[in-house]
């Protein structure tokens, strides 16, 4: 019998080959996980955020029909690609809805390393998308980290295991991106992150 993430990645395979039952054999496999990552979303959304981790899930579900193309990796790809695709739909929202807009009602909290990626801090999603792109465009893995520790939720070992990398590379990426991040979000436009600062 085959486990769930050998079943995963043959079904992402598959699915990247024009499969599209695979698809639909893929969803039951991956609900809770993406579950876990919508929800991880929503609790860094302040209060009274009208999204529902149900219907983020099922948004992302509709935007990976588009992706169907897309040439799968591994469940690690698929994983990163969803978490990208919850973060994209949140700040779609959030700008439509003029949420966390600088100067608004959302108050801005001081910031220091420690509480900047933690469960108990909503930064403003806005921002730190931005903060992310920029983060991408000059060390990407590290931006990865990012995605799956904040957002999706996971830990440190989780992370390594779906990016195939060591606990340790993880742990110092992820040391390394709260600090970059802390001096982008406190900078704001007035740093300019440059390639040779990761």
């Amino acid at each position: 019998m085959s486990s769930p993430v050998c079943d995963i990645t043959g079904l992402l395979l598959a699915w990247s080959r024009g499969e599209q039952q695979a698809f639909e054999q893929l969803v039951p496999l991956v609900y809770d996980e993406l579950r876990r990552i919508a929800q991880r979303y929503i609790e860094q959304e302040p209060a009274g955020h009208a999204l529902q981790a149900t219907a983020l899930v099922h948004e992302a579900y509709l935007r990976l029909i588009d992706a169907s193309r897309v040439q799968w990796q591994n469940r690690a790809h698929f994983y990163t690609v969803c978490a990208n695709l919850m973060r994209r739909i949140l700040v779609d929202y959030a700008r439509s809805h003029n949420y966390l807009k600088r100067g608004g009602q959302t108050p801005h909290l001081p910031l220091n390393e420690e509480t900047l990626l933690s469960p108990e801090r909503s930064p403003d999603l806005i921002a730190l998308d931005q903060a992310l792109e920029r983060l991408a465009g000059v060390d990407a893995r590290k931006s990865r980290v990012v995605e799956l520790r904040f957002f999706g939720g996971l830990t440190v070992e989780e992370t390594a295991e779906v990016m195939q990398l060591s606990a340790r590379t993880v742990h110092s990426d992820w040391g390394f991106a709260k600090s970059w991040l802390f001096r982008e979000l406190t900078m704001g436009e007035k740093h300019e992150p440059t390639a040779g600062a990761v």
